[in-house]
């Protein structure tokens, strides 16, 4: 067996989204593995999860954008001095910041290798460029490599690597099914959805996730006499307000309050994924990756998403069927049409497994760790 390693994670928090629940599987992956996992962050709510799992968490605030955070740079160097850690993985651009302050006053033969991974288009700039920084750079999608090679063309293709986010096939099912008891307090709760064809919307509110155009798709299906009700599931921040208020407005304005519903944020997106007779993708701006679309798809239910950035890269492998021009909801309504009665079938054989993420993963800092002279 290899040495086993220490490895920290560095992240503002642990809520919710694709990189908190990214850097708890690379946690849980290490552990299983036999390594040492550690990860620094401001908290959330995926902490107890992550202890539970065997990963020890370091409070830090590190992610807040204020000029105080600056103060936090010593305190990290002398984390890293008594862990001694192989490797630190950094996942977003203020704690990187903060992290490679520290990092570079240490002895170098203290300095710990760096890995960062890039899970979004950021603004081009000095800034965002600390996501570039590492000795190996990890893309979510083929996306987010070209976003890297066309505007950073000083990292090294060669370490540059592309690895999917991730799912596992065994939980995200074609034969997986809510419980009785789940779909009983569902119905109970939202009565609404019983005997609809639900078009669900997996994305927290914000003007760029294509809340807007779901409930322009929903009228528009209304406006034909098909039985639909949507479903926007996702939390909103205190700062988005204005754009809930906004999305309300414009339902009243469509008279669609008995149409769509909005849930906030839910722990059983499986479920509702599940129960769903189509998932939707329509962000306005490329994905990342949207795992979402992949959790829905690896059951079975069909995923209609605008064709650019990720989403695009998972449809193409898995249900071509689903592709869209980027704001052409009047072809996503058209599918949901052609499709109430009888839905196509999903491929769900794929290669976006959790277990392929986090073998590439680990293999990048095992590698790492065994050049080191």
């Amino acid at each position: 067996m290899t040495k086993p390693l220490t490895v920290i994670q560095i992240l503002p928090a642990l809520n919710s989204g694709g990189v908190e629940r990214g850097t708890t599987e690379i946690a849980n992956a290490l552990v299983k593995a036999g390594h040492r996992s550690l990860v620094i962050s401001a908290g959330g709510r995926l902490v107890n999860q992550l202890e539970q799992e065997g990963t020890t968490h370091i409070t830090l605030p590190i992610g807040e954008k204020r000029l105080s955070t600056l103060r936090y740079i010593w305190q990290l160097r002398e984390i890293l001095r008594e862990i001694a850690p192989d490797v630190i993985h950094l996942r977003s651009r203020l704690p990187a910041w903060i992290t490679y302050l520290a990092w570079r006053k240490l002895p170098v033969e203290q300095q710990p290798h760096i890995v960062t991974t890039v899970h979004g288009p950021y603004s081009v700039n000095k800034y965002s460029a600390i996501m570039t920084i590492g000795e190996r750079v990890i893309a979510v999608s083929n996306m987010i490599k070209a976003y890297i090679t066309e505007n950073y063309p000083n990292v090294v293709e060669d370490n540059i690597t592309v690895i999917h986010r991730g799912i596992d096939p065994k939980r995200y099912a074609p034969t997986y099914q809510p419980t009785t008891e789940w779909l009983s307090q569902w119905h109970k709760d939202y009565p609404q959805l019983k005997n609809k064809l639900v078009i669900t919307l997996p994305a927290r509110i914000t003007a760029w996730k294509g809340q807007e155009d779901l409930i322009t798709c929903i009228h528009i299906l209304k406006s034909k006499g098909i039985n639909v009700h949507g479903l926007i599931v996702g939390e909103t921040h205190p700062r988005k307000q204005a754009f809930l208020t906004l999305l309300k407005t414009k339902i009243a304005e469509l008279h669609l309050e008995k149409d769509i519903t909005f849930t906030g944020h839910r722990s059983d997106l499986q479920d509702i994924l599940a129960s769903s007779n189509i998932v939707l993708s329509l962000a306005k701006e490329p994905e990342a990756f949207g795992r979402t679309t992949i959790e829905a798809l690896s059951m079975g239910v069909p995923v209609i998403g605008y064709n650019h950035g990720g989403i695009a890269e998972q449809l193409a492998i898995c249900f071509p069927e689903g592709q869209v021009a980027v704001g052409d909801i009047q072809a996503v309504a058209n599918k949901i049409s052609s499709w109430q009665h009888v839905m196509p079938q999903v491929n769900t054989q794929h290669p976006f497994t959790l277990q392929n993420m986090c073998q590439q993963t680990l293999n990048i800092y095992q590698k790492l760790c065994k050049e080191q002279v």
